[in-house]
């Protein structure tokens, strides 16, 4: 089969690899039909993410038709459409069990590797590293996926793959990092970063009762849909210091929660210690670039909520935690326990309560995936979302 495959810092190809078989009872195989290229990937392009290896397939952002199921799996026939959660979970350990899916105790192939790092595993994820369970990603014409009956939900055939692609990952992403800003009814809610789950969070604050929302970013498109789309304030942080507009809008109190949708590559502006993030990035002496939290923490009303939905990789350094003490701030994370959301959400799509193919600006061949990613990383041809179909 074809399938998009890491080989390296910015090296991105359209390769020929090997089908994925049945490895266990519960798997199940699906032809993809829609895939995305998440702006976590990015992190993968740009070298951030460790123990990747080269020939590694990409994508965890991915639905498609069965083809094949193991022997002693019987939720789903070929034939049926499912969407596949970007994280896999057994549904039988303990963490399943209390919903905290991207937590699951059995699903990492390689929870040594991670556990070294991070004192404990995390779920395996799909097509993001050796370290995450080196399972093959879902840029790709087929794919396995692991405890077939625990993840994938079947989608009705009268709605198109665009309106619910991105349950895999990016709309219960947004949700889950509204839930998490404890979002009370009225409250003012800023979010760090109008890309694909910036967008989510967007629709999601408003379903949970936020009385404002306001959005911070730079690039001209992003902040135009979330006007258009999102109904959002938005701050221009190239024009304006979002500290001193923040505090101007809510009345010197700031905002009641801050949702961090940008993650470890933040951008900022020419401050000192952007520049040194940049720098201590590059020269591997720092793995992430921390500026939003540190403008979460400084911006955030006392008392208020963090949501980090944001991927993070590793270290970070100069957080100005005195503040976040003092301030009595509250900070919820986490990859998305997206298993929970899958079924309220996709009811919500099906209601026509919640439309979410906006966002997709590229739609292209799998084949075009090596060029759509650079166009994705510069924020080229006012790209947001791209959306590949295998064999189009």
């Amino acid at each position: 089969m074809r399938a998009l495959t890491w080989h390296g810092k910015g090296d991105i190809r359209y390769d020929k690899v090997d089908d994925p078989t049945i490895e266990e009872p519960d798997d199940i195989i699906i032809k993809v039909t829609a895939c995305a290229i998440c702006g976590s990937d990015l992190h993968l392009m740009d070298g951030c993410m460790p123990t990747m290896e080269s020939g590694d397939v990409l994508g965890h952002e991915t639905m498609g038709e069965v083809i094949e199921t193991g022997g002693a799996h019987s939720k789903f026939r070929k034939g049926d459409r499912v969407v596949v959660p970007f994280n896999i979970a057994c549904g039988q350990c303990f963490f399943c069990q209390k919903q905290l899916f991207s937590l699951c105790d059995r699903s990492n192939r390689n929870a040594e590797q991670a556990a070294a790092v991070m004192g404990h595993s995390p779920s395996g994820l799909f097509g993001y590293s050796h370290m995450l369970g080196g399972y093959a990603g879902g840029q790709a014409e087929y794919l396995r996926v692991p405890y077939g009956s625990v993840g994938p939900i079947a989608v009705p055939g009268d709605l198109e793959d665009e309106q619910v692609l991105f349950l895999s990952d990016i709309l219960p992403t947004g949700w889950m990092a509204a839930e998490n800003a404890q979002i009370e009814p009225g409250d003012t809610v800023a979010i760090w970063g109008a890309g694909p789950v910036g967008q989510m969070a967007i629709l999601s604050a408003w379903k949970q009762g936020a009385g404002r929302v306001i959005v911070i970013d730079e690039v001209p498109e992003r902040l135009v849909m979330a006007q258009v789309h999102g109904k959002a304030e938005v701050i221009d942080f190239s024009q304006t210091k979002v500290y001193d507009a923040l505090q101007e809008m809510t009345n010197g109190r700031g905002p009641d929660s801050c949702i961090d949708c940008v993650g470890t590559e933040a951008a900022a502006d020419s401050g000192i210690m952007a520049r040194v993030d940049r720098v201590k990035q590059a020269l591997y002496l720092g793995t992430d670039r921390p500026h939003v939290l540190r403008e979460m923490i400084m911006c955030c009303r006392k008392g208020g909520t963090l949501s980090v939905p944001g991927v993070y990789v590793g270290v970070i350094d100069k957080l100005p935690f005195g503040a976040l003490m003092n301030k009595g701030l509250t900070v919820k994370t986490g990859q998305t326990h997206t298993h929970r959301y899958l079924a309220p959400l996709l009811d919500m799509i099906v209601k026509g309560e919640l439309d979410v193919s906006f966002v997709t600006t590229h739609n292209a061949p799998l084949s075009e995936g090596p060029n759509l990613y650079k166009t994705f990383r510069d924020k080229a041809d006012g790209c947001i979302k791209v959306v590949m179909k295998p064999g189009a």
